[in-house]
């Protein structure tokens, strides 16, 4: 009878520990999934100030045209990307785009002056900052969530039950050299 009882409270410890485990990948997967959703907020904000942004600058420098097609051929792939890497990737080219566009905008003082680009570009100063602090957040829980897919025991209950790792939204700053900033 002692021996069943310790083979049973030995079954409901391990049950225990793999509900507990369990939920802890939950919890993680949760997390990066709503951190995501919060980048995804700003990069609408994003591809809905772009056009208004390629309009104003258009009026001071129409035949920049290459870049102008360029920055809207990048939101168009950004928008409607469906895997989180090729979002990733689609943005990370439309940050390119618009750091291009920007360096167009420093031929032109009077465009630099204009009220409406200014605005415009203090709107995408500031969304460009809630990007990066909401990317970074995102990142920390892809960290955390990839970090208990790993790490031992819990990457045996990850495997039972399908958890997968998360993709870190990284953009080579060195690339997309953006500055939104008027100098």
């Amino acid at each position: 009878m002692i021996p069943l009882v310790i083979i049973l409270g030995l079954l409901l410890m391990a049950v225990i520990a793999i509900i507990s485990v369990y939920n802890k990948l939950v919890t993680a997967k949760n997390r990066m999934q709503e951190a995501w959703s919060g980048i995804d907020v700003f990069l609408k904000k994003r591809h809905d100030l772009v056009p208004n942004l390629v309009a104003v600058v258009k009026g001071y420098a129409a035949h920049e045209k290459e870049t102008f097609e360029a920055v809207i051929r990048c939101r168009s792939q950004a928008m409607y990307a469906r895997e989180q890497e090729e979002q990733i990737r689609s943005e990370t080219d439309l940050s390119k785009s618009l750091g291009q566009l920007m360096v167009v905008v420093e031929k032109y003082p009077d465009l630099k002056a204009n009220q409406n680009f200014l605005e415009l570009q203090m709107q995408l100063s500031a969304i460009e900052e809630e990007l990066s602090l909401a990317r970074r957040y995102y990142n920390g829980t892809v960290r955390e969530n990839n970090i208990r897919i790993e790490s031992f025991p819990s990457n045996i209950i990850a495997g039972m039950f399908g958890f997968k790792k998360g993709k870190f939204f990284e953009i080579d700053k060195s690339e997309t050299n953006i500055n939104f900033y008027n100098q």
